[in-house]
């Protein structure tokens, strides 16, 4: 397991507040041994979270270019056929994951082909299940389009917690799927938008890893 380049930073100025804190809990309650190990328990704990919140386990995907595999770790909390308004502007199946933030918060495309658009989008942070937090959170949308011609959309969306969206996405780049295309900072969703006909093999309320998990298969 490795740290994701974008917790860098942030873990460095956890560190120096950990240490900080922790020179400090040792001259002024070292004491007072209850309250000292409580405290320190506490630090512990939050270097801890932020820690494993940027990891990145080592995964290969046991799947093929033609199977549409999971981009994120999370917990699958829709799947529904609804209207795509902002690239198709038709019926898709939508899919969506939550990812809270204990859950690997790295993307990853869902399949292979050209990225035909990626756009993103300043808004709100609604708590990521809100009904709104898709046309209203800041967010990043991509669309790849697969070699059979079509095409898959997929939308990266801030959190409650989340402030800030990272991507690396470039339109017209050659992709495949399971390689990175970007991260969300503490606390996300990521929404999947198909053809319809496609064959869906998760189910609401389940559990799912990115790349590990297959969502379904083109008609």
């Amino acid at each position: 397991m490795k740290l994701h380049r974008e917790g860098y930073g942030i873990i460095i100025g956890a560190l120096v507040v950990f240490i900080t804190a922790s020179l400090l809990n040792f001259y002024f309650l070292f004491c007072t041994p209850i309250l000292f190990w409580l405290i320190q328990g506490i630090l512990l704990i939050f270097i801890y979270l932020i820690i494993q919140f940027f990891r990145i386990p080592k995964r290969i995907s046991p799947y093929n270019d033609h199977d549409i595999v999971c981009p994120a770790d999370g917990k699958v909390v829709v799947i529904e056929e609804t209207t795509e308004n902002e690239f198709f502007k038709d019926k898709r199946i939508q899919v969506s994951i939550f990812m809270s933030p204990l859950n690997v918060h790295a993307n990853y495309y869902p399949i292979s082909g050209i990225v035909d658009y990626v756009k993103y989008h300043k808004g709100l942070f609604l708590v990521a299940w809100h009904p709104k937090s898709s046309t209203d959170n800041e967010r990043a949308t991509f669309v790849v389009r697969h070699e059979n011609g079509q095409s898959v959309l997929f939308r990266q969306i801030a959190g409650a917690l989340a402030r800030r969206i990272c991507f690396y996405s470039e339109k017209g780049q050659q992709i495949n799927h399971s390689e990175e295309f970007g991260f969300i900072k503490f606390g996300s969703r990521v929404d999947i938008f198909l053809p319809l006909g496609t064959k869906i093999d998760v189910k609401l309320g389940e559990k799912v890893k990115a790349k590990l998990t297959r969502l379904g298969t083109f008609e």
